[in-house]
């Protein structure tokens, strides 16, 4: 199970990484956290005691979003469905933007250290999904006594993918489950990617963004394609 690591600068952990520190993505945001890191290999010839740089509070932790979304291009109707909250593992229970080395260790997982999310992925998604719904029919919550069928979300991943240095992607992965009077009427899973402008976590954020505007349209198609199971 790949593990996640919280990166801050000057800590014990940060020091001990610092090779792997020096090649990792850096965000523009974090421009105080990679000087420090360097002061630290002794690249700056500086001592790493007080290593600031003066950044703002508005600087040192942006919070960011989706942004608007992109319409599917699904134009037809769908029955009323209800929705539980997008569910997620611990991993992604937590306002940390994830991004993996892949091209360096696969199997490990590490977070911006002053760039975090507005809200959990799963609530992000939750919005997106419940709004794409919303324009081809009712959406209630999941736990209403209504004879209707369920729909539920599993996001396994969410994070930013950094296949080489200064290369990578959003990659999101989830599985949807759709379920009426008790029974599962069919289930997918779906794999969304998309590729990062910039090698930092804002290129990360707009990679995921557009990932999970991929993703909610197969989706929503999906569903579509069910339409004619669920009225049996």
């Amino acid at each position: 199970m790949a593990r996640t690591i919280k990166m801050a600068p000057g800590s014990r952990s940060d020091r001990a990484r610092m090779s792997r520190w020096v090649q990792a993505p850096a965000a523009l945001s974090e421009l105080a956290a990679i000087a420090c890191v360097l002061a630290a290999a002794g690249l700056l010839g500086t001592a790493l005691v007080g290593c600031t740089l003066g950044m703002p509070a508005a600087v040192a932790n942006i919070r960011y979003d989706l942004g608007p979304a992109n319409p599917p291009a699904y134009t037809g109707a769908l029955p009323t469905l209800r929705l539980f909250d997008v569910r997620t593992p611990r991993a992604l229970d937590s306002d940390d933007i994830l991004y993996r080395l892949s091209y360096a260790d696969p199997t490990q997982t590490a977070a911006y250290a002053n760039s975090h999310w507005a809200m959990r992925p799963s609530q992000l998604l939750t919005e997106r999904l419940r709004d794409a719904l919303a324009a081809h029919g009712a959406v209630l919550g999941g736990g209403q006594a209504v004879n209707a069928p369920l729909l539920t979300v599993d996001l396994e991943q969410f994070e930013q993918v950094y296949d080489g240095q200064g290369q990578s992607h959003g990659a999101l992965t989830a599985r949807a489950t759709l379920t009426h009077e008790g029974k599962v009427v069919a289930q997918q899973t779906f794999v969304a990617r998309a590729p990062a402008s910039m090698p930092d976590a804002a290129g990360g954020v707009h990679a995921l963004a557009a990932a999970s505007d991929d993703f909610v349209a197969q989706l929503v198609a999906w569903l579509g394609m069910q339409i004619g199971a669920v009225a049996q």
